[in-house]
C-alpha cells in the first residue's frame, strides 16, 4: 500500500523503542518491560490501557525487536476459524525456520471465556507469543488460566507534553507534512494537546484533517492556528470507553464517601456530557445514600431516590438537575456505612452459623409476647434472636447525624432490665 494512503497515526509509528512516546514508566531504559523486549524474550503480555496509548504500535516494536513474524487479530472482526488458520501457519513457520509468531489480538476481552480458553495451548506450547490488548480490566475480562499465562502492563493516556512532542514530531518527520509547508501556531498545538485527552491517535488524525483543510489555501507556508483546530474538533474530545465507565462512577462514589460535592459534580457532568445512561447514575446514587449515608441523615436516600424517579419521569436534559441536587445532598450529608457493615454482618451469621430458631414467644401464634405499646415509651426488654445468637450486635450506630441519637437510643434500650 502507498503510504500516502495510510492515516497520519500510522505512518508516525515509531521504528525503535527510543522514538517510542509515552509510557515512560515501563519503557524507559532499565524497566522491566523494555529489558524484556531488548532480550527478545518478551513472553505473552496483556497491555491495558485507554484509546490511542500505544497498545498496537508497542505489539508491532515488540515483533521487531524480537524477530518475530507479526500476526493482527481482532476480536470484533476476526473468530476462532480465523485463528486456526493463523496457528496453523504459525506453527509450520516455527517448525520450518525457528520463526516465533507474535499474535496481537485487538480488544481481547471482546472474547467470550470459552474463546479466550482457545489460545491457552497455543501460548503454552510456544507456538505463539500472544499480546492481547484491551482497554477493560482484565482482572474482570480475562479468564484467569489466561491471565496466569500472560504478564499485565497498565499503559497511561499520554500527557500533554507527549502529545505536543508527537505533534511536533509529525512536522518534522511526515514527509507530506513536511512538503505541504505546514506549521502549526502554539495555541493551536496547545489547545490540540490538551482536547485530545491522552489519546495520541486522535491528536494526530485531528492534525491530519487540519492539514487536508489547510491545503486549500493558496498561501505559503500555511500556519494552521486555533480556529482550525477549533473547526476540526468542533467539541471536546471525551473518552468514555468500557473501562472509563467503571473508573469514572468509581470516581463520583469516592466523591460522595469522601463528601466533596465538588468533584462529585464534576464527574456528574463528564458521565452525563459523555452520554452515561442517567438511570446508572441514579441507581448508584441511591445506593450510596444507603451505603455511606445510611442512618446518618435518613433523608439522603429519599432525596436520592426521588432523582432516581425524576430521571425516569422526565429524562435529560432536565433530569441532570434534580442529579445535581440528589448529589450535592449526598456528599454533604453526615456519613454512616453501619447499615451496609451490619446487613454484611448479619448475612454471614446465615451462612456460617447454625440456623436459629424462632423464640416460641414471638411466632405466629405467641404464648408469653410482651406487647411494646403497653409498656412505658413503648418499650420492653425480651428476647427476639435465636437462642444460639442471644446478645449478638448486628447494628453498631455511629456517633454523627441522626445515627448519633440512635446510637444514644439503643444505649437505653440494651441496659435496660
Amino acid at each position: 500500500m502507498d503510504d500516502r494512503a495510510l492515516p497520519l497515526s500510522t505512518r508516525m509509528r515509531p521504528a525503535r523503542l527510543d522514538d517510542f512516546v509515552g509510557q515512560e514508566h515501563l519503557l524507559a531504559p532499565g524497566r522491566v518491560l523494555r529489558k524484556a523486549i531488548e532480550s527478545g524474550r518478551p513472553g505473552s503480555m496483556v497491555l491495558w490501557g485507554p484509546p490511542g496509548c500505544g497498545k498496537t504500535t508497542l505489539s508491532r516494536l515488540i515483533a521487531t525487536y524480537t524477530g518475530a513474524d507479526f500476526q493482527e487479530f481482532s476480536a470484533v472482526t476476526s473468530g476462532i476459524p480465523d485463528l486456526r488458520k493463523i496457528i496453523a501457519v504459525a506453527d509450520k513457520q516455527l517448525s520450518e525456520s525457528g520463526v516465533q509468531t507474535i499474535l496481537f489480538v485487538d480488544e481481547i476481552h471482546r472474547f467470550n471465556k470459552a474463546q479466550q480458553d482457545a489460545f491457552l495451548p497455543y501460548v503454552e506450547g510456544g507456538t505463539i507469543i500472544l499480546v492481547g490488548a484491551t482497554t477493560e480490566n482484565p482482572r474482570f475480562s480475562l479468564n484467569p488460566p489466561l491471565l496466569s499465562r500472560s504478564r499485565v502492563y497498565k499503559l497511561k493516556p499520554l500527557s500533554v507534553e507527549n502529545i505536543i512532542d508527537l505533534v511536533r514530531r509529525a512536522f518534522e518527520y511526515d514527509d507530506l507534512l513536511m512538503s505541504s509547508q505546514l506549521t502549526i501556531d502554539d495555541e493551536a498545538l496547545h489547545y490540540l494537546a490538551d482536547r485530545a485527552s491522552g489519546d495520541g491517535r486522535l491528536a494526530l488524525d485531528t492534525l491530519e484533517l487540519a492539514a487536508n483543510a489547510a491545503d486549500k489555501a493558496e498561501k505559503r507556508p500555511f500556519i494552521i492556528q486555533l480556529s482550525l483546530i477549533e473547526e476540526v474538533l468542533q467539541q471536546r474530545s471525551l473518552r468514555y470507553g468500557i473501562d472509563d465507565h467503571y473508573d469514572i462512577i468509581s470516581a463520583y462514589i469516592k466523591s460522595l464517601r469522601g463528601s466533596d460535592p465538588d468533584a462529585a459534580l464534576y464527574w456528574l457532568a463528564k458521565m452525563l456530557s459523555s452520554g452515561e445512561d442517567p438511570r446508572f447514575i441514579a441507581r448508584r446514587l441511591v445506593i450510596q445514600a444507603a451505603e455511606d449515608v445510611g442512618c446518618a441523615d435518613p433523608m439522603a436516600l429519599i432525596v436520592a431516590t426521588a432523582a432516581s424517579h425524576a430521571v425516569a419521569d422526565i429524562g435529560l436534559p432536565e433530569a441532570g438537575i434534580p442529579l445535581a441536587e440528589a448529589t450535592i445532598y449526598v456528599a454533604c450529608a453526615p456519613k454512616s456505612n453501619a447499615a451496609y457493615l451490619s446487613l454484611k454482618a448479619a448475612m454471614e451469621a446465615v451462612e456460617k452459623m447454625q440456623p436459629g430458631a424462632v423464640p416460641e414467644h414471638i411466632k405466629g401464634h405467641p404464648q408469653g409476647y410482651l406487647y411494646p405499646h403497653d409498656y412505658p415509651e413503648h418499650f420492653v426488654k425480651q428476647q427476639y434472636m435465636p437462642d444460639n445468637l442471644k446478645g449478638v450486635r448486628f447494628y453498631n450506630p455511629g456517633e454523627f447525624g441522626y445515627e448519633g441519637k440512635l446510637s444514644k437510643r439503643l444505649e437505653k434500650w440494651r441496659e435496660a432490665e
